[in-house]
């Protein structure tokens, strides 16, 4: 794993140090959880959607070369210029390259997750421009100088009262102001003049359509709107997964998308960006970035078919309790903890593991990736690979060993339970991690194979 940051179980330990914060973080992913989960309930064809949705990401990814091939082609008919980058690094010198062509120096930018995961603000940073995140929770973040803990709602792990300590730090707000009304408009006013004054924006982007060459980007804010209508270049930029073969398909996951993230019908804005207006330049940036590399990987693929709904997070008994941080890279979470490990297994090792493999996020995918079963694939392939930790490859194997033997496995479970009994303070120490937060099971008197063998004897 890497070892220039901490591993996951370590930050997680550091997240939990404020048992209020987590509580509440807890808490509050659960409401949303429960507002999609009302929001499905009053959809009869809930499950038809999701079925469709799925099937139409298989297709796309089985046909991912040619529907790119036809977005970029339609995309140029439209005016638009397109870019393809095959990785972090090709992707942010490509952005560098038009803004600087364009003498930029400060712009705004939309949520994208793609640009968090390629590091694309530090890079702008040392090449001299200026990066203004424009969604109030990316602002929020950004302000505090941190990456955002979810996909969907960045600052979740943040209290008003901190986030108004901010804004008197930043935006000059009167200190001790933690009303989020006065705080919004605040930030309104604040992001108003560099909309304004920005020549250059970039987004993300949610949906493309093969068919048209045109984009479809979804917030709340409006603020993607803002930056791309008034702004003399549009830089969107999009992981080539984001692919669907027909406009007609937007429709499927317009459904899908908010009900799943945040218990909302729709998006208040679902934008169609198609061709540039008169006098502005719209550049599209198609970014591969290991995505090809995990098309390639059978037991893997459906992770592409992912649309950043951010539900397997908010479901996540280990992501509610950890925090998104603790997962130390871009997309946190279960689906995260699947897509890090492609970009490099050594660094993200630790990731599959964070997992109860409850399979909750399988059950709200709106896409029906079977996230729990990747995760628990992902530990083998590591494993294997060597890119476990000696004590967990020492355990792993003892296991096994055990595992795979009858007689062993019989013994090793008598012997367990007499400790139980004879010598508690063996297993009630701190020592053993699952004892930190729950109490032991009282022994049972015998094992499930003695009681089925002593009964069915005895019926």
């Amino acid at each position: 794993m890497n070892r220039q940051i901490a591993d996951h179980a370590t930050l997680a330990d550091n997240f939990n140090k404020d048992e209020a914060r987590v509580n509440w973080h807890d808490e509050t992913l659960w409401w949303v959880r429960a507002k999609r989960d009302r929001m499905a309930w009053t959809i009869p064809e809930w499950e038809l959607l999701r079925e469709t949705a799925s099937q139409i990401k298989l297709n796309a990814l089985g046909n991912l070369h040619e529907y790119l091939l036809q977005f970029e082609q339609q995309a140029q008919q439209n005016g638009a210029i397109v870019h393809w980058a095959a990785d972090a690094a090709e992707h942010n010198q490509i952005v560098t390259d038009i803004l600087k062509k364009h003498g930029v120096q400060r712009m705004v930018k939309s949520k994208s997750m793609l640009t968090e995961e390629c590091h694309l603000n530090p890079h702008l940073a040392a090449n001299g421009i200026e990066v203004i995140d424009t969604d109030l929770g990316e602002r929020i973040v950004q302000l505090a100088k941190e990456p955002p803990s979810h996909i969907v709602l960045p600052c979740i792990h943040k209290k008003k009262e901190e986030i108004g300590e901010l804004f008197h730090e930043h935006l000059g707000t009167p200190a001790g102001n933690a009303d989020p009304q006065f705080l919004t408009a605040a930030a309104r006013l604040h992001l108003r003049k560099e909309f304004l004054q920005a020549n250059a924006a970039i987004t993300g982007v949610n949906f493309a359509v093969a068919e048209t060459g045109e984009m479809v980007v979804c917030t709340n804010e409006g603020n993607a709107d803002m930056g791309a209508h008034l702004a003399n270049v549009h830089i969107a930029c999009m992981g080539i997964e984001k692919i669907i073969p027909q406009r007609k398909h937007l429709g499927v996951f317009l459904r899908l998308l908010a009900r799943s993230a945040t218990g909302q019908p729709i998006t208040t804005y679902s934008s169609h960006f198609r061709q540039p207006r008169a006098g502005q330049e719209l550049h599209i940036v198609l970014v591969d970035n290991g995505r090809s590399r995990q098309l390639g990987r059978e037991d893997f693929r459906n992770s592409l078919k992912c649309i950043r709904c951010g539900a397997c997070m908010n479901t996540c008994p280990v992501y509610r309790r950890s925090g998104g941080h603790s997962y130390h890279t871009a997309v946190a979470g279960p689906i995260g903890a699947i897509l890090a490990p492609n970009l490099d297994m050594k660094d993200y090792a630790d990731l599959p593991f964070a997992s109860t493999l409850c399979g909750s996020c399988s059950n709200v995918c709106p896409v029906k990736i079977d996230i729990h079963q990747q995760l628990y694939k992902w530990r083998q392939v590591l494993v294997k690979e060597g890119h476990t930790t000696a004590a967990k490859t020492a355990s792993m194997k003892i296991m096994s060993g055990v595992l795979s033997t009858p007689g062993t496995y019989k013994a090793a479970g008598k012997m367990g339970r007499w400790v139980m009994r004879a010598f508690p303070g063996m297993v009630n120490n701190r020592l053993n991690p699952w004892y930190k937060q729950r109490e032991m099971p009282a022994p049972p008197a015998q094992s499930f194979s003695e009681w089925y063998q002593k009964n069915k004897k005895s019926s």
